[in-house]
């Protein structure tokens, strides 16, 4: 595991903390897609008995977040092209909405976060840290989705990308040899969303947050099979180069 998994002591927030934790690091795409997670293993790394790691991953099963053995260990789903398109699908509608909502109600401090994300996200190229990058981008998306104002709308956000997980670690692996070469723009298309904001320009803004979903889709379908028992394909996509 590439994400920094931390020991959980406090008796209260115990089960919490590990099912948070895993929260994250899946929604960061910190596992590989059909990766095995044992309860030993993780209960080992967050210093924990046994029990509130089965919890989590019962938590995470219900979430579609992974798939649960009979033994009690857990498996990062598969991916495939269809659930792909579907996902991202849903992504569109949904973060579509929750940008077209939340744009109008962006602060002057807002946008200047957003700037400061991008500014951060090319030093992060320059370092090529794929990991740290995954998570500003993160944060860019979900700055703009606060601010529609919707509980609804970002629990559904939040359930999607836990479901994209797998897929944005296959991303971050197409990503991290361009990112070395200087062949993409870190902050990619995270620059004219925020010039269009500076210009009030609010539809191109909630566009350009979509065109970011569409362009990250394009990307993986030339990674995904098509089924569980294919291999995954190895062609390059259309990666934004500076």
């Amino acid at each position: 595991m590439r994400i920094a998994l931390e020991p959980v002591s406090s008796r209260t927030t115990i089960q919490e903390g590990v099912y948070q934790q895993l929260r994250n690091a899946l929604m960061a795409g910190n596992f590989d897609p059909g990766q095995t997670l044992t309860i030993a293993s993780l209960a080992e790394t967050f210093g924990t008995s046994n029990m509130p790691v089965r919890e989590a991953l019962r938590r995470l099963a219900a979430e579609n977040a992974l798939e649960v053995a009979p033994n009690g260990s857990a498996r990062v789903p598969i991916v495939t092209l269809a659930r792909l398109d579907d996902l991202c699908r849903a992504r569109i509608a949904v973060e579509g909405l929750a940008a077209e909502l939340g744009i109008p109600r962006l602060t002057a401090t807002d946008i200047e976060t957003l700037q400061r994300i991008a500014t951060e996200q090319h030093a992060i190229g320059r370092s090529s840290n794929v990991y740290e990058l995954m998570e500003r981008n993160q944060q860019f998306h979900f700055t703009i989705y606060r601010a529609s104002g919707s509980d609804v709308l970002l629990q559904l956000i939040e359930t999607l990308w836990l479901r994209f997980g797998p897929y944005m670690r296959m991303l971050s692996a197409s990503v991290e040899p361009l990112m070395r070469s200087g062949e993409i723009d870190p902050a990619g298309p995270h620059v004219p969303i925020i010039e269009a904001l500076k210009a009030g320009d609010f539809a191109r803004a909630r566009d350009g947050v979509v065109a970011d979903i569409r362009r990250t889709h394009e990307i993986l379908r030339d990674y995904c099979p098509a089924t569980e028992d294919e291999p995954r394909a190895k062609g390059p996509a259309s990666i934004q180069r500076r």
